[in-house]
């Protein structure tokens, strides 16, 4: 994808803010001790989880965003205004500007309707959320650039164990992660490719967004090391369980000679 040049955010990582968050909460948790990591306890604590699983969604939707041609540009965790807030994703090419905001409900079903989304049939706020988000990104860069400009807001959903989209929403675009680029790449064409690139020179500076200064630098070798920790830890649960299973198939078998019998027959060959 084409690097607008000499830009603060152009090299800032997806999911910066989330996992900067996550590795601040998880700082204060204890780590695990011998005996935890032996049996696979995970090191992430409750307070953590929802920062982590956050990264992972937007991480994601960063990988299939790599896919789309040398045309479009993509900007991540773009840092908005003077606190915390950021944009997902902001997506520049010649079907216009897009901001992506990921949400990552694994194993959940998601409904979606004209007004509303539910997750487990709980009402969310994704959809007012996604909008604003839109709106704020179209008057920022609208103010940047000196023209105005509209903002289309997606909302990519990961994860969901299903997705029923009862009626679309209006103003913004609900998708599953999986068809983000396709949707993308279908969009018709409303810019010049030197819009592009001007937009993307404009948007990759932190002043355009209301940033004095580019946001702190986030420490991601830690949040791969945690995340390989997470891992080893569900590996080593499996292996438990598997071991457990094993010994009740074979405390079964000890129980019928007849079994026992077979077993030892075919391992005898």
């Amino acid at each position: 994808m084409t690097r607008p040049e000499a830009s603060s955010l152009v090299s800032r990582r997806p999911a910066a803010s989330v996992i900067a968050e996550c590795l601040r909460v998880q700082s204060t948790v204890p780590p695990n001790t011998a005996v935890q990591r032996f049996f696979g306890v995970s090191p992430l604590g409750r307070d953590a989880e929802p920062w982590y699983v956050g990264a992972l969604g937007e991480l994601q939707v960063a990988r299939r965003l790599e896919a789309l041609g040398p045309e479009w540009v993509v900007l991540h965790s773009v840092p908005v205004g003077t606190g915390s807030s950021d944009l997902d994703h902001v997506v520049i090419g010649r079907a216009g500007v897009f901001t992506i905001n990921t949400k990552h409900h694994r194993g959940q079903p998601v409904w979606v309707g004209a007004k509303r989304i539910l997750v487990n049939g709980q009402r969310t706020d994704h959809l007012r959320n996604a909008a604003y988000e839109a709106k704020r990104a179209a008057k920022l860069l609208s103010a940047a650039t000196g023209t105005p400009l509209e903002v289309t807001p997606i909302i990519a959903i990961v994860g969901a164990k299903r997705m029923t989209v009862r009626q679309r929403p209006a103003d913004v675009v609900v998708l599953r992660e999986s068809n983000l680029v396709r949707w993308l790449r279908r969009r018709r064409a409303v810019l010049t490719p030197e819009q592009v690139r001007h937009l993307a020179a404009v948007a990759a500076r932190p002043e355009a967004w209301g940033r004095m200064a580019q946001a702190e630098p986030v420490d991601h070798a830690a949040f791969d090391r945690l995340r390989g920790a997470i891992t080893s830890a569900q590996h080593r649960r499996t292996g438990w369980v598997l071991a457990g299973l094993a010994g009740l198939i074979l405390a079964a078998i000890a129980g019928f000679p007849a079994w026992s019998d077979a077993v030892g027959a075919l391992i005898a060959g």
